[in-house]
């Protein structure tokens, strides 16, 4: 047995650890386990949301002595000292005699953690089950290595492709099943996204809700696209985390300043201007598609002009599941290839 294969086992405990923490507050999934010299482990952690100690800082404090125990990792321990000090720190001061992890972490501030423990004197074996951690954390190492949130555009529409009709009236598309896993997905995203003529036309609340109409406790912080100020009586300006007017349509700018803020996970939620923009200008990274058996045609589509001119630039996507909700269908897809 190789020594990559000897961790398995302990990585993929890890792993599940690792999926009990959060997908929303800007720091990614991690657990962690320790190991004694037989390959036992004595001590289990996870991050449970920013703010709060980092999975091995978890681990450790559940044993009175770490001294030559083996730390195993989702993610390269961090070297930076943010809301908590560093990792690779407390691994060092503890005793800890091998770490060993799934994947690098690609931040440039918290990264190169390995290097630190390698320079301490501490043995590093990486890569093991590095394909399931990356499944697993992907969005949040894609926003670290691209600069940028993950985005997801989601919309509503009839079967053929109408968001409202030629009223403007699109209340209500979809049926209950389908906007409750709408609210579902509000909550598992750090912001939600919609221009300008949406908040106007529509005023909604965007808070992420349960099916008893109660506010679930991760709250999206809402951001409007646009030049145009929101009015003062927008339902936005009571949002549970504010709002954010970005008084620009520049989506490069938009996105970075999201980045800088610390949010990773965007959800594009209207209206068809906003979403068209944002696929048009390939920041589209997961579609959430609800389709409702009605049709009710006319010019109101769901997704404007994409600027693709021929077949030859069609953008083509790749279907990873259909869910029945109800009477309506929910397409979850990426662009093919991502």
């Amino acid at each position: 047995m190789t020594e990559i294969e000897r961790f398995e086992a302990p990585m993929r405990r890890a792993l599940d650890l690792a999926g009990r923490g959060p997908l929303v507050g800007g720091n990614p999934q991690v657990g962690c386990v320790l190991l004694d010299a037989d390959g036992r482990i004595v001590a289990e952690g996870w991050h449970r949301g920013a703010g709060t100690p980092h999975a091995e800082i978890d681990a450790l404090s559940q044993v009175t002595d770490a001294d030559g125990l083996t730390a195993v990792v989702t993610l390269e321990p961090c070297n930076h000292t943010g809301r908590t000090g560093p990792c690779t720190e407390a691994l060092i001061a503890a005793g800890i005699g091998k770490v060993v992890f799934a994947v690098p972490d690609p931040g440039a501030v918290s990264g190169h953690g390995a290097q630190r423990l390698a320079e301490a004197g501490i043995p590093v074996v990486h890569g093991v089950l590095h394909d399931e951690a990356e499944t697993l954390l992907h969005p949040w190492l894609e926003a670290m290595r691209r600069g940028r949130p993950w985005v997801v555009v989601k919309w509503a529409s009839t079967l053929d492709g109408r968001a409202a009709a030629a009223d403007g009236s699109s209340q209500w598309i979809t049926g209950a099943a389908a906007r409750q896993k709408v609210h579902e997905q509000r909550a598992q995203s750090d912001a939600i996204l919609v221009g300008t003529g949406t908040v106007l036309a529509d005023d909604p609340s965007l808070t992420a809700r349960g099916d008893a109409g109660e506010l679930m406790p991760a709250q999206p912080l809402p951001v409007v696209v646009g030049e145009r100020a929101i009015p003062a009586s927008a339902k936005l300006r009571e949002h549970p985390r504010g709002v954010l007017e970005t008084g620009t349509r520049d989506l490069d700018a938009v996105f970075g300043d999201l980045h800088a803020r610390g949010i990773r996970r965007v959800y594009v939620e209207g209206g068809p201007t906003l979403a068209s923009a944002v696929i048009a200008a390939g920041y589209a990274d997961e579609f959430a598609i609800y389709l409702a058996p009605a049709l009710l045609g006319g010019p109101k589509l769901a997704i404007g002009d994409l600027g693709t001119p021929s077949m030859d630039a069609i953008l083509r996507l790749h279907v990873d599941s259909v869910e029945q909700l109800g009477d309506d269908l929910y397409v979850h897809a990426v662009p093919k290839g991502s």
